[in-house]
């Protein structure tokens, strides 16, 4: 069987590091308790391996360590974030290059819940893009909610200047950073009020892995109850973090790996992350340039190490599928991001998205380009 290489990082990074895989290893064979749950050894050892993850990963984004949760992705911590925020009505702001792990839930609270939202123009400057959110506030704005880099086109947002229009008008802010976790240094310091993001992602943990962080300031309703380990005499939730946002047994094999994850993160650092896959993001578009017909969706600003790219009208699904069969693996078609499609004006035809990772190399990438050419 042909050996692929890996360049779909943005949906999950593959390879992993070993030591991730030894960590789940060991999760497996050592870490057996339910942690929080018993008074017994094999409980408390689980548990303890959960708080030292737990406390690494909120050193990374500059949060109490008692006000991160364990999720069991991007996605449903964005659910809970958003829902936890709205559920009783109001107004929430998203942007035009949203996932739809953002614009599915308000969608869904706008029609179940009667919320109301607005949808804003991302451009090329920041000053017009902040003033675009500006303008769609209103008295009832309970929230603006955006990606801190876009999944389609890598585009960075003006995350921290939107966190500052959040506090001058008193409206809560919730970071979507799937993409930027792991390769820019997002934190609370930021300005974010809520951050959510995956952990299998360029935090190199296994699947089933996510976060989501809270500087404390808004108390979120709770969209899921149940076991918690804690005020188990009542029937009410618990209103205690993390437990309040972690109804039943957590992923115990997938936070322990995640540690792992976030060790090489945190050893390789993510300045050195960024610029290797840069570098490489860099020598891809170079190498493409000149393909006939090819389109490459990069403007102005900055960019998350992504590269979005066409090849003439062929739809972004046959050329992906064409790249796999030469042993590349790039994503096609709409990411799940309708709303950065439409965007685009790629509804239709979608991309081909490059995603690298720590672990790719020139090498390879110079493979790529090359296959992308001979399909051209």
């Amino acid at each position: 069987m042909q050996q692929i290489i890996n360049f779909d990082n943005s949906a999950t990074s593959f390879p992993k590091p070993r030591s991730v895989a030894a960590a789940v290893n060991t999760a497996v064979t050592r870490y057996g308790g339910n942690p929080g749950r018993s008074g017994h050894r094999l409980s408390m050892e689980a548990a303890a391996e959960i708080y030292r993850v737990r406390e690494s990963a909120a050193k990374m984004f500059g949060a109490q360590t008692e006000n991160l949760a364990f999720t069991p992705n991007c996605t449903f911590a964005l659910n809970m974030a958003i829902k936890g925020i709205m559920q009783y009505g109001g107004h929430i702001i998203i942007s035009d290059h949203e996932h739809n792990a953002v614009s599915r839930p308000v969608y869904a609270l706008s029609v179940g819940r009667g919320i109301e939202y607005s949808i804003a123009e991302v451009t090329d400057d920041t000053e017009e893009t902040v003033q675009n959110f500006e303008q769609l506030i209103r008295a009832d704005t309970k929230c603006i909610c955006v990606t801190a880099a876009s999944n389609v086109t890598g585009k960075i947002l003006p995350y921290k200047e939107l966190a500052a229009l959040c506090r001058r008008r008193g409206i809560c802010f919730i970071g979507d950073c799937a993409q930027a976790a792991g390769v820019m240094d997002v934190t609370l310091k930021d300005g974010f009020n809520f951050i959510c993001t995956s952990g299998h992602k360029s935090l190199y943990g296994p699947t089933g892995t996510g976060l989501l962080i809270t500087d404390g300031e808004y108390a979120l309703s709770t969209i899921i109850e149940g076991g918690t380990g804690a005020t188990s005499s009542q029937l009410a939730q618990t209103p205690y973090l993390p437990e309040k946002l972690e109804s039943g047994t957590i992923n115990t094999v997938g936070i322990i790996g995640l540690g792992e994850g976030l060790r090489f993160v945190r050893e390789k650092t993510q300045k050195r992350i960024m610029a290797h896959e840069q570098q490489l993001c860099r020598q891809f578009t170079e190498g493409i340039k000149g393909v006939r017909d090819v389109r490459i969706y990069r403007g102005g600003g900055e960019y998350a190490p992504i590269v979005a790219f066409n090849l003439g009208d062929r739809h972004s699904e046959s050329v992906a599928a064409q790249l796999s069969d030469m042993g590349f693996a790039l994503r096609g078609g709409l990411q799940c991001a309708a709303l950065m499609h439409n965007s685009l004006g790629t509804l239709g035809q979608g991309v081909v998205r490059f995603s690298p990772s720590a672990f790719n190399s020139r090498q390879q990438v110079s493979a790529l380009i090359s296959a992308v050419q001979s399909i051209a």
